[in-house]
């Protein structure tokens, strides 16, 4: 693994993001402003969402939109859903508000983020005035941490968990190792809820000094123009972020959601609706497989929604897959990636199936 520290801010300019990797390209723009109409699998959000029942039920909370939203409800729902008290509690608008939160309100002299992995929290503490390290994943070594790795003076470390976009999903114990009295450690959980059993979660602990995990809504149920995300942390640090959030953050539509997301009829959807991603994730990666002898290479074992590829000549590939009619990631605007790299979200068997079809006329 390597720790990577950029340039010198002042060479920078104060809020100048480093030179290399487009930290503000997301998913989305493979798939906006696009005349034709590409298959998506550049974006991580679950297809054929939002369900029925959530839509109807968004859409009976329009009705209260004369009124200021009162989050009350749905941050009890949420502490509830993780056995936590409401004080340990913050609604977002979505996890990306989380990520400027923090790069705003906490003081921190060190920040640390380790990649690759989503750029956001990057790009927040950097838009701050923060100098940022990061500490670089290695393809030889699976994309898994080394807790040695992190600088022990590292105040700030930010690490997903299972990781986007290389889908590794990191022991628990292990990320619970890099806490240490005045840290403050980020896990990013995004995903969690895709992981079967979500196993390795570290949200509704409170056993583990300075923790702070962040969720989101808006992947499994498909909410991402809704925008809602949480933040769980100790009271003393959601009260920080608090005060950093404008009045009334989160719309009242986007707190009906949340309340519905975490009820047991919504989770208990959401844990049969990760089993299903496990399973189609499984027949993608096998179909991958049948591209070893061109020299593709799958980051395994995947364990979120999406799974991260290695192709030779990658870029080409994405661009004859886009005329194929088919959107993927790139992946060279994460940190310790490169052009070859491409990531892939999960679909249904006939989408997969259809892609592989695609894949075998744009390698070979």
């Amino acid at each position: 693994m390597d720790t990577h520290t950029p340039p010198p801010a002042e060479a920078q300019g104060p809020h100048a993001e480093p030179r290399g990797p487009d930290l503000r390209h997301h998913g989305d723009a493979e798939v906006r402003d696009d005349g034709s109409a590409l298959v998506d699998l550049a974006v991580n959000v679950r297809a054929d969402t939002p369900p029925a029942w959530l839509r109807e039920h968004v859409a009976a909370s329009l009705g209260s939109l004369a009124a200021y939203p009162d989050g009350r409800a749905a941050r009890a729902a949420v502490a509830a859903r993780h056995g936590l008290p409401v004080e340990r509690v913050l609604l977002t608008a979505g996890a990306a508000e989380a990520f400027v939160l923090l790069a705003r309100a906490l003081k921190v002299r060190r920040p640390v983020v380790v990649h690759p992995q989503f750029t956001e929290p990057e790009a927040a503490l950097r838009d701050a005035g923060h100098t940022v390290d990061r500490v670089l994943l290695r393809e030889a070594d699976g994309f898994r941490l080394d807790p040695a790795a992190v600088p022990r003076d590292a105040d700030l470390v930010v690490v997903g968990n299972p990781t986007n976009p290389t889908s590794v999903l990191h022991p628990a114990g292990v990320l619970a190792s890099l806490a240490r009295p005045g840290r403050t450690l980020v896990v990013d959980e995004a995903f969690m809820d895709a992981v079967p059993g979500e196993r390795e979660a570290l949200a509704g602990r409170t056993d583990v000094p300075g923790l702070v995990v962040l969720r989101s809504l808006t992947k499994t149920w498909g909410l991402a123009g809704l925008r809602i995300g949480y933040v769980l942390a100790d009271p003393g640090t959601i009260g920080e972020l608090e005060r950093a959030q404008p009045l009334w953050p989160v719309s009242t539509p986007a707190l009906a959601a949340a309340e519905a997301c975490v009820a047991p009829r919504a989770l208990a959807e959401a844990a049969h609706a990760a089993h299903r991603v496990a399973a189609d994730r499984d027949r993608l990666v096998a179909g991958l497989a049948g591209f070893a002898d061109a020299g593709l290479r799958v980051v395994a074992p995947a364990e979120g929604p999406f799974v991260l590829l290695r192709v030779p000549d990658g870029a080409a590939v994405r661009h004859r897959l886009r005329g194929l009619g088919y959107a993927v990631r790139r992946g060279d605007t994460f940190p310790g990636l490169g052009a070859d790299w491409l990531r892939l979200a999960v679909r249904d068997r006939a989408t997969t199936d259809g892609f592989l079809r695609a894949l075998e006329r744009a390698v070979r």
